[in-house]
C-alpha cells in the first residue's frame, strides 16, 4: 500500500483531512500499515497502544475480560468501521482494558497510535474526531449492559438472532453456541438450553449446519 493510496482513503474517511497541514498528512500516511489478521488472531491485547484501526474487510470483535477469563462482547466492527479504543495513547482518559480479535480473515489499515496522538496534539479537529468516534460507540456498550442487567435470557437471545439474521442477510446462522454465548455475555450451556426451547417452540431448527430461523415473526415478537 503506497502513501498515495492511504491518502486517497483518508481523504474520504477523515473529516479533518483538509484541515491539517500537508506535512501532517504525509506523516500519518508514512505511519500507516496494511495488515491482514487471520481468523482468531488477537488484534489488540488490553491496554497496549496498537493504533487506530480501520476495517477494510472481514470482522473484528471488541470485548472486555474479567480476572477469571470470562469475556463480554461490547460490539463488533465491520467494513468501514474505525476502532479508536485500540489506541490508548490517543485517548488517555480511557482507563479500562479492551481486547480485539479477528472474527474472520480481516484486512485492516492501522495508523500508529503514537503518530496519531502526535498529530491530534497539535490539531484540535483531529482530537475532536477521535473523541467523537470513541463516544459514538458507548451507546452500543450501554445497550449491551442494559441487556445483561435488565433483560431476560430469551429476549436477549432473540434480539441477537434477529440482528445477526439481518446483518448476514440469511436465515441460517453458522455461529457456535459458545460464540453466541460470548456475544451476549452468557454461558454456552444457558444458550444451548434456550435454543432448545426455541426449537421446541418452532422458532428455530438446530443442526450441524447452524441455527435456521423458521419463524421470523415469532422471533421478532419475542425480541420486542
Amino acid at each position: 500500500m503506497t502513501q498515495t493510496s492511504f491518502a486517497q482513503v483518508y481523504k474520504e474517511l477523515f473529516p479533518f483531512w483538509d484541515e491539517i497541514s500537508e506535512s501532517d498528512r504525509e506523516f500519518l500516511c508514512r505511519n500507516s500499515f496494511d495488515l491482514t489478521y487471520p481468523k482468531g488472531t488477537t488484534v489488540h491485547n488490553g491496554n497496549e497502544c496498537s493504533g487506530v484501526i480501520l476495517v477494510c474487510s472481514g470482522s473484528l470483535r471488541l470485548y472486555i475480560m474479567s480476572e477469571d477469563g470470562k469475556d463480554i462482547t461490547l460490539y463488533r466492527l465491520h467494513k468501514g468501521d474505525i476502532c479508536m479504543l485500540s489506541a490508548s495513547c490517543v485517548l488517555q482518559s480511557i482507563t479500562f482494558d479492551v481486547f480485539v480479535d479477528a472474527e474472520e480473515d480481516s484486512e485492516c489499515y492501522v495508523i500508529s497510535g503514537s503518530a496519531f496522538a502526535e498529530i491530534s496534539a497539535r490539531n484540535p479537529s483531529v482530537k475532536i474526531f477521535a473523541l467523537e468516534t470513541a463516544v459514538s460507540r458507548f451507546s452500543d456498550v450501554m445497550w449491551v449492559m442494559q441487556q445483561i442487567l435488565f433483560m431476560s435470557m430469551d429476549k436477549r437471545l432473540a434480539i441477537f438472532l434477529t440482528d445477526e439474521m439481518s446483518r448476514i442477510s440469511s436465515d441460517t446462522i453458522t455461529l457456535t453456541h459458545e460464540q453466541i454465548a460470548s456475544y451476549i455475555g452468557s454461558a454456552r450451556e444457558v444458550v444451548s438450553r434456550m435454543l432448545k426451547y426455541f426449537a421446541n417452540e418452532g422458532l428455530v431448527e438446530i443442526s450441524r449446519k447452524g441455527i435456521k430461523i423458521l419463524d421470523k415473526k415469532g422471533l421478532r415478537k419475542l425480541a420486542l
